[in-house]
């Protein structure tokens, strides 16, 4: 290895300028060097290189400090495996430059480092100095007596240059994290976005926006964004570059995606460049649309009401007349047939409009022993429009003395209407008739009732999915993907089960397998039970002519002395000025309705407010249901049976004893309805 120039220049005549222009050149090939180098690593493997060539050293150590000297960043060491230098770099950030010649060991003590072994020699120390800031250090060391001050002056210069290309690959590399991490930071955020320029070139986007484009991120830079959106997003797109800053956002679609867009400018003073949000609104107007669709059967539930009440009324009058009719022994044998029609038929839209009302009403959520027969027939009921819509011929096959489950009635009935409407949707999508079957049958320790379609049935992978909640086969807009999920809870909540069979083109099978009830069932009141003997003072409240005369025909015809009053305030002056037995009174009337009518009477006669029994067609809404439940008390839903009003008027006879208000010998009034 060559001597450095210094040890040559210092023997030779005019040392002195000679010395100068051979510093100027190396420096000048060191700068050279370094002024296109970016990363630290290299700037520091050319400094160690012009070290070495120049100052021929046995030992170099080279540090780059974090936050001053606090922390090492980098180190390096040649030969490798030296002993640590730390304490000579650390002496080198705290004294500055420095050619030791002799006495290091005691320069560190006196710092109060500890010297490391193997200091013997001539070093040269110096500090990186960037803006007043120490960055780093240097050691180089040879055999004594190596170096001199030029040789110094040589690493500062070195050193000074190196520090300005370590500050500009660091702030290359702060620039290059920043890109980083607002690149790590935007791919982070779930919405796409893109910042377009006034010629409509993209100039950034994140990993969200390339996914949503189906382009490479790579690609998209300085493109314009026509490229990417789809045909059909480009009028819309534009009006939100149009319309950028003002808060307006349009909604895009593709395929089952929606989303929101909003054009954002930059800053609010330069608006050359804007960001394009796009907001995935999918989930967010799936659950719009099904709040929208909870809240129409809300309003359904409440045209029900209305409308049950208006049929019930109607329908109390021609059953009650029927039953009355039919208890008549003198009509005639040609009539009773015909009459046997009308109750018949009378019966079947009562049971219609019950279970529509049993289906739209807020429910109680109470089990109960229910026989399974009348709950699928009353649900077949109210599908059999749907089903003859979709040619579906539908069954009923009830195992003989078949156990009573322990279920919400209300409940399960959603889970049989669930799957039986699937099933006959899936026949519908055949585009031929079909035939559901429903099987109700013993099963291990409780019972199972079978929903079988010859439909198109479903594939493995199909039928593993079904249940989860929104995952739907029908087209948008004909279903939420919820009744099988809602389905399923129901029936694990009555702890059972449910479980699918099906093949493709065999059609499916759902089967809901319930336990046992342990309770026993309320026993039915005997319909042919007679009314009682003892007569009763019985005031009728309905703003219905057709109720009071059915109503009035009936109990005088069991030997009773019923009063009528045609809305709540006649039958308040009734109540107040008459003792009675019973007092019977619709809910809703006009003008002065039953419940005005009862709070009136608690306040004047509690007594009597007591004996008052309502009838009512509507239990949908909850306020009615809310009422009734307040007084504690049995009430007559219309339209209702005979047999119901005997078994209330029993009930009165047992409760009121020997004290009732009409004795045995009291005549029948007079007095009757108008026009008749």
């Amino acid at each position: 290895m060559t001597n450095p120039p210094s040890t040559k220049l210092a023997s030779q005549p005019n040392a002195s300028a000679d010395l100068d222009l051979a510093l100027v050149r190396r420096l000048t090939a060191f700068g050279q060097e370094v002024a296109g180098t970016l990363r630290r690593a290299s700037v520091i493997d050319l400094l160690v290189r012009h070290v070495r060539e120049t100052l021929a050293p046995s030992e170099i150590a080279v540090a780059l400090f974090q936050r001053e000297a606090e922390t090492i960043d980098f180190v390096l060491g040649w030969p490798p495996g030296r002993s640590n230098p730390r304490p000579l770099l650390d002496l080198a950030t705290r004294r500055g430059p420095m050619l030791i010649q002799d006495g290091l060991d005691a320069l560190l003590r006196d710092e109060g480092l500890t010297p490391p072994p193997l200091t013997a020699g001539c070093w040269l120390i110096a500090p990186f100095v960037a803006k007043g800031r120490v960055t780093g250090a240097i050691a180089a060391r040879g055999e004594s007596g190596r170096y001199g001050p030029a040789d110094l002056v040589l690493l500062e210069g070195l050193l000074s240059q190196a520090s300005i290309a370590l500050e500009s690959a660091r702030l290359i590399d702060l620039h290059d994290d920043g890109r980083r991490t607002w690149q790590e930071v935007v791919d982070a955020i779930s919405p796409a976005l893109c910042i377009v320029d006034r010629s409509g070139a993209i100039r950034r986007a994140n990993r969200a926006f390339a996914d949503l484009v189906n382009a490479p991120p790579a690609s998209l830079i300085g493109r314009p964004w026509q490229a990417f959106a789809p045909p059909e997003w480009s009028v819309d797109l534009q009006r939100a570059l149009d319309q950028q800053g003002v808060g307006r956002e349009v909604e895009l679609r593709t395929g089952e995606r929606t989303y929101a867009v909003t054009a954002v400018p930059i800053s609010s003073t330069d608006r050359s460049a804007v960001i394009l949000l796009f907001d995935d609104q999918t989930e967010r107007r799936r659950l719009q649309d099904q709040l929208i669709q909870s809240e129409k059967m809300s309003a359904i539930g409440q045209l029900i009401a209305g409308i049950a009440h208006d049929l019930n009324n109607p329908l109390a009058s021609v059953l009650g007349f029927a039953d009355f009719l039919i208890e008549v022994p003198n009509v005639p044998a040609g009539i009773r047939e015909p009459l046997a029609v009308i109750q018949e038929e009378a019966e079947r839209a009562s049971g219609i409009v019950r279970n529509l009302l049993g289906f739209a009403r807020k429910q109680d959520h109470q089990r109960r022993p229910t026989a399974l027969k009348p709950l699928l027939d009353g649900t077949f009921v109210l599908l059999r429009n749907q089903l003859m819509a979709h040619r579906v011929e539908a069954s009923i096959e009830v195992e003989a003395d078949l156990p009573m489950p322990d279920v919400d009635p209300n409940q399960i009935q959603q889970v049989f209407v669930n799957l039986i409407n699937n099933a006959a949707q899936a026949i519908a999508s055949t585009g031929r008739p079909g035939t559901i079957t429903v099987r109700a049958r013993r099963w291990l320790d409780g019972v199972a009732i079978e929903v079988t379609d010859d439909g198109p049935g479903m594939s493995e992978d199909l039928a593993a999915q079904v249940f989860e909640p929104f995952f739907t086969t029908k087209a948008e807009g004909e279903g939420t993907g919820l009744g099988l999920s809602i389905s399923q809870g129901i029936v694990k909540e009555h702890g059972g089960r449910i479980m699918l069979s099906s093949e493709e083109g065999k059609g499916s099978t759902f089967s809901v397998q319930l336990p046992l009830s342990t309770r026993s069932p309320v026993p039915a009141a005997d319909p042919m039970s007679r009314a009682p003997t003892k007569r009763l003072r019985v005031l009728v409240v309905d703003d219905e002519p057709h109720i009071l005369h059915y109503m009035r025909a009936t109990l005088e015809a069991w030997g009773h002395m019923p009063v009528v009053a045609s809305d709540g305030q006649e039958a308040l002056t009734r109540a107040i000025q008459e003792p009675f037995d019973l007092i019977i009174s619709d809910l809703r009337m006009p003008r002065f309705g039953g419940r005005e009518f009862y709070e009136e009477l608690t306040r004047q006669n509690p007594i009597m407010a007591g004996r008052l029994v309502f009838s009512t067609g509507d239990t949908v809404r909850g306020d009615t249901l809310a009422f009734l439940e307040t007084l504690d008390r049995p009430y007559l839903h219309k339209p209702f049976s005979l047999a119901e009003l005997r078994t209330l008027l029993a009930d009165v006879v047992r409760d009121s004893g020997p004290q009732a208000a009409v004795r045995d010998n009291e005549p029948l009034p007079t007095d009757v309805l108008p026009g008749t």
